[in-house]
């Protein structure tokens, strides 16, 4: 779309470009060779920054080894005094790998929560900083709602305008969009958008003809088309929002360390209207900090990227982090679905740090808004999260970053474990009553109290860090909500929890018989969840719970007590997954002052202004319909050499 100046033939002017329509600046082309997985061209991962965290992750590793140590030999004393059957050895197994992915969380948590104790204020006010370079921000989008993109490119715009800022800054919106309507509303939108803010030249928008390798090949072919004109990009998803002095600190802080290749902030939860993303909303806000804080503390300079919400400097990322396709068949070959772990990887190979900034405020994103909807998102990134499986083998790679590859694969196959274990575990309760062997029922207790306290003291710990403050305390119900919002998400989280074990076993499995995920957008915004739908997807759980606790009953009355819950959630599935997609349930829960965020309590500006924005959208439908038939309408053509005809007439 380019803008052409008239100007009279006999002057022998020929046509020139203005920026008015144009949809995309002059092209700067930045070379991004794909990088081999098999040989390390580099070396430049063993290479250590000054910032070392070795005694760090000597420490979390050795207290999880010690404390999973401990619990095994607890386990080994319960299960078989007089020596282990097939049974016994594939339960203690499954204990040992599950009990340390936990304490793992743990202790990784507890050093977050020392850290976030003892800093009070990790983010104190200082004045903006100056910056100098020339950044991108790039939104990918496929199939998604143009006004909820176009409402928040508005938005960051105008903060960036505000601090006078703008000039230093570019926005793209690089659609891989297929559905029709859906591309001319976006072309529509973006140059409404562009001639409303008087800013041509800093908004741009382009449509790939080919979509190949999904969002990964989005960002690399801007990079080939553009990035040799910016010195960084930051990635957006399309519910992302950030504040201006967010962005203007994580450029200011690309800019202060040369050797800093991607810095990834903590996104908060906002804008959520359903039980469900309500509950995630709270859950994000109140314990992700301790966690994300943990992780950032041992990691260092071999963070991580969550694939959006991140800055990332453009010239290392096209020299390191070109994405090859793993030659393997399903489920695994083909391009890299989960590109953001291996582009962190590979970043860091390079010879260039990876950090995280939990402590920097003012990142935002959406949740989705059901179990169901939740389960979809998370079947895609199963299928991404098991291809690392594949890199992980890669030369060269740092050990932390062969560790976060691994902790994304588990992080789907321990569903699966845990329901081995449930059943094993079953096996072994009937062979002991047989065999005559009581169970140390006080052993047994502790070691159950220890494992739930390693899942629960997280969560009380960002608990206790939102209560200690009285403006985060207020903004969160007060004490007495903070206290009702916590029990409250812990028992729906355990109840939904079995529903999740088996969703994701069953994406598990679809992975590896080699049923593709596809590639949908996402649902956002709510809807009413019907029982036919809720049905279609729970009835095999609420069969299976039915059966679970029947047998459990059959074999023994207390196998059915210790696994009530998983019985309980299952059965109640259903009307769960219902209750916890209705948007009137989550409004009740607000009125009753539960689940509550600070950023919920008083939205951020930037955020406010795009929720007034998407309301002015929706209410400009009739211009753009307008805009559209005047672009497709036939043009009137004044022709007076025509003789015996009306004078104007339409062209052809």
């Amino acid at each position: 779309m380019d803008r052409v100046t008239a100007r009279p033939a006999s002057t022998g002017w020929k046509p020139r470009l203005g920026p008015a329509l144009r949809s995309l600046p002059p092209r700067r082309p930045l070379s991004m060779p794909v990088q081999s997985l098999d040989r390390d061209a580099m070396g430049q991962a063993s290479v250590p920054f000054l910032d070392s965290r070795a005694w760090r992750r000597t420490a979390v590793v050795g207290a999880t080894l010690i404390s999973t140590l401990g619990a095994s030999a607890v386990m080994a004393r319960l299960l078989e005094p007089e020596g282990f059957s097939v049974a016994d050895a594939a339960m203690l197994g499954l204990f040992v790998l599950l009990f340390a992915w936990v304490a793992f969380a743990f202790v990784s948590a507890v050093a977050g929560f020392v850290l976030m104790w003892r800093a009070r204020d990790l983010e104190p006010w200082r004045p903006q900083p100056i910056i100098f370079s020339r950044t991108a921000l790039l939104m990918p989008t496929y199939n998604e709602d143009p006004g909820r993109i176009l409402s928040g490119v508005q938005a960051i715009y105008e903060e960036l305008e505000a601090m006078g800022v703008a000039e230093l800054y570019d926005i793209f919106v690089l659609s891989d969009t297929r559905d029709g309507a859906i591309a001319q509303a976006e072309a529509t939108g973006v140059l409404r958008l562009r001639l409303k803010l008087s800013a041509p030249e800093r908004i741009f928008y382009r449509r790939r003809a080919l979509n190949l390798d999904r969002k990964a090949g989005n960002i690399s072919d801007w990079v080939t088309r553009f990035g040799a004109g910016y010195e960084s990009m930051i990635i957006l998803d399309a519910d992302s929002l950030m504040t201006g002095d967010t962005i203007v600190r994580l450029t200011a802080a690309m800019e202060r360390d040369r050797k800093v290749g991607l810095i990834q902030t903590l996104p908060s939860i906002i804008g959520a209207s359903t039980l469900f993303a309500r509950l995630q909303q709270f859950a994000a806000r109140a314990y992700g900090p301790v966690i994300a804080q943990g992780q950032a503390w041992w990691s260092g300079a071999e963070g991580n990227y969550w694939g959006h919400n991140a800055i990332i400097r453009t010239r290392a990322f096209a020299a390191c982090a070109g994405l090859p396709h793993i030659k393997s068949g399903k489920p695994f070959g083909g391009h890299i679905m989960s590109h953001d772990f291996v582009e962190a990887a590979l970043l860091r190979r390079g010879g260039w740090a990876v950090r995280m900034a939990p402590d920097l405020t003012g990142s935002f994103e959406e949740a989705p808004p059901s179990l169901i909807d939740m389960a979809v998102r998370d079947r895609r990134w199963c299928q991404g999260n098991l291809q690392h499986s594949a890199v992980l083998g890669a030369k060269g790679l740092h050990w932390v970053s062969r560790l976060h590859l691994a902790r994304g694969v588990l992080a789907y196959l321990t569903a699966p474990l845990w329901l081995a274990f449930l059943v094993v575990g079953g096996v072994v309760w009937f062979q002991q009553r047989d065999a005559g062997h009581a169970i140390d029922a006080s052993l047994a207790g502790a070691l159950f109290a220890a494992t739930m306290a390693l899942l629960l003291i997280p969560k009380l710990m960002g608990a206790l860090l939102i209560g200690r403050d009285k403006v985060s305390r207020q903004a969160s119900g007060g004490a007495r909500g903070l206290v009702w919002s916590v029990v409250a998400e812990v028992a729906l989280s355990a109840l939904m929890a079995p529903v999740f074990m088996l969703m994701h076993s069953r994406a598990v499995i679809d992975v590896l018989r080699g049923r593709h995920s596809g590639w949908a957008a996402q649902q956002r915004d709510e809807g009413r969840l019907k029982f036919k739908r809720a049905w279609r997807r729970h009835w095999f759980h609420t069969a299976l719970g039915l059966a679970w606790g029947a047998a459990a009953f059959a074999l023994d009355p207390v196998l059915l007590a210790w696994t009530s819950p998983v019985a309980v959630g299952l059965v109640l599935a259903i009307p769960l997954s219902m209750a916890t997609s209705r948007a009137d349930a989550g409004a009740a829960c607000r009125k009753l002052g539960l689940f509550l965020t600070p950023e919920e309590t008083r939205a951020p500006d930037v955020a406010a202004r795009a929720g007034a924005l998407r309301a002015q959208y929706d209410a400009e439908a009739g211009v753009r319909s307008e805009i559209d038939r005047l672009f497709r309408a036939p043009a009137h053509v004044y022709r007076p050499e025509v003789q015996g005809a009306p004078a104007y007439l339409q062209a052809a």
